[in-house]
Order: C-alpha cells, then sequence, then structure tokens
C-alpha cells in the first residue's frame, strides 16, 4: 500500500487588502490565481480531504501527483477572489468553518477579518468545496476541559449539519494544536479524518486525524511555492517553524500539567 507522500496546502484569507490580524497568513488574490496555475500546468490532481482519507482507508490507488487546497476559518475572500479561481479550473478544496465566526445566526462575532455567510458557504458547497469543521469559536482546542472541548466539535459539527444539510466528516485543529485527548474527541464527534500544521507532506503513515499541512503565507513567493506542492525542500524551508512549533508545544504541555494539578487540588 503506497505511503507516497502528498503536499497539503493551508491557507487562510484571499485578500487584496488584509488587515494586521490576518495579514501574514493571507494571500493576495493575485498570488492565489498564478499559484493555482502552477498546480494546473504542474499537472497535478486536486483532490478533497475526504477523498484523501478515504483512499488511503481503503487502500485504493491515489490520482496521479495529488495535492490538497485547503482553508482555515472561513474568509469572506474565499468566497469572493479564490471560488472563481478553482471554478474556473476544476479544482475542487477544502474549507473549515469556524461557525461562530460565520456571519449570521450562529455568529459569536470575535473575528479577525470580514467573514462568510451561510449563503456563501452553500455556494461554495455547491461548487465542489469540501466544507469541514474548525471548532466552533476558534479557541486552541488542547487547552480545554472536557466539557468545553466537546462542545466546541459537537457545535460546529451540528450547525454545518443543519445549515448544509449533510455533516461535516473533516476536521482541521485551530492553531494546529491538538493531543492525544483531543484527537480521540474529534473521532468520537464524529469526524473521519483531520488535519494539522505541522509544515511537512502528508504521510498515511501520520494517521488519519494527524495529517500534516504546509502553510502559504502572503510572503511566499512563486519559487517557493513550485518546491511546496512538488515536495522538494519542504523540511528546509520551514525548519525555523518547526524548531519554534517544537519549543511552543512544550509551553503548552507544562501549561496543561500546571493547570490539572490547580483542578486536583480544587
Amino acid at each position: 500500500m503506497s505511503d507516497r507522500p502528498v503536499p497539503i496546502l493551508m491557507y487562510h484569507a484571499v485578500a487584496t487588502r488584509p488587515n494586521d490580524a490576518t495579514r501574514v497568513l493571507s494571500v493576495a488574490p493575485e498570488a492565489f490565481a498564478e499559484q493555482m496555475t502552477l498546480v494546473a500546468d504542474l499537472g497535478l490532481t486536486p483532490v478533497t480531504t475526504a477523498a484523501l482519507a478515504a483512499r488511503w482507508r481503503s487502500g485504493a490507488p491515489l490520482p496521479a501527483r495529488p495535492v490538497l487546497i485547503t482553508f482555515d476559518d472561513g474568509y469572506e475572500g474565499v468566497h469572493r477572489h479564490a471560488l472563481p479561481v478553482l471554478a474556473g479550473l476544476g479544482f475542487p478544496a477544502t474549507l473549515f468553518v469556524s461557525t461562530g465566526w460565520i456571519r449570521g445566526a450562529h455568529g459569536t462575532g470575535g473575528a479577525p477579518d470580514a467573514m462568510l455567510d451561510w449563503d456563501q458557504v452553500r455556494e461554495l458547497a455547491g461548487s465542489d468545496i469540501e466544507i469541514g469543521g474548525h471548532s466552533h469559536t476558534h479557541p486552541p482546542l488542547d487547552q480545554l476541559g472536557e466539557a468545553g472541548l466537546r462542545r466546541e466539535l459537537t457545535r460546529c459539527r451540528d450547525i454545518v449539519a443543519d445549515e448544509l444539510g449533510a455533516l461535516p466528516v473533516s476536521f482541521a485543529y485551530p492553531f494546529g494544536y491538538s493531543s492525544r485527548r483531543v484527537r480521540q474527541a474529534v473521532r468520537r464527534a464524529g469526524f473521519a479524518q483531520a488535519l494539522a500544521v505541522g509544515n511537512a507532506l502528508a504521510r498515511r503513515c501520520q494517521g488519519p486525524y494527524a495529517l500534516e499541512r504546509v502553510t502559504v503565507r502572503r510572503s511566499t513567493g512563486i519559487d517557493e511555492f513550485a518546491r511546496l506542492v512538488q515536495g522538494r525542500a519542504v523540511t528546509r524551508t520551514f525548519a525555523r517553524d518547526r524548531v519554534l512549533t517544537k519549543g511552543y508545544a512544550m509551553v503548552r504541555r507544562a501549561r496543561q500539567i500546571r493547570r490539572k494539578a490547580i483542578r486536583d487540588r480544587v
């Protein structure tokens, strides 16, 4: 059974004038169009998160040169700028929505920039875009207690199901943070696969609840993007990010232990 690595691209906002909160992790519409054109020119085959996981789960062969295009949070520019490009090229993608940030009846406020509304999400869903979950209010899930974690997952799942008429099967961890406890909760909530960050290529051996992605930023030039989608020099490109991520993970584990000790004393 093949464990061929697959690049999973992680986008956030696609915006001409992003605000300070989303600037670093946004891409310009022109850059996004250029990147997708390169994906087509290289002969890569975009698939959804659900499709990749289903093939790995069943042992079915992958398409030639697969790549995943994913978006986190639910920014309005995904509809305004990304959808016309994807539809024009016939590319599927996956959008992970934080349901409390989507404009409409379930909104909780607190979104960092202009967000989609549910009519736009439905239009995306009808245009070969898989809609996945990304929690309700976008907290770091590994820092929540059991009740809060369950509430974030089930609220997100149920709102997507109510609005779109189908349960979401894919999930992406807010901030990329997870733990064994979080991954087990995601599975119990009914999600069949989940994406982290990691800034590495995805492999079947990572397991369906810890598939890694590579970050596309506003600073990602077209030459660097070409290396990412072809799986070249990914480790070197994100070496600094990986060191910082490991260091912060140690800090987060220490905080969890401290909080648990406090709860146990109460």
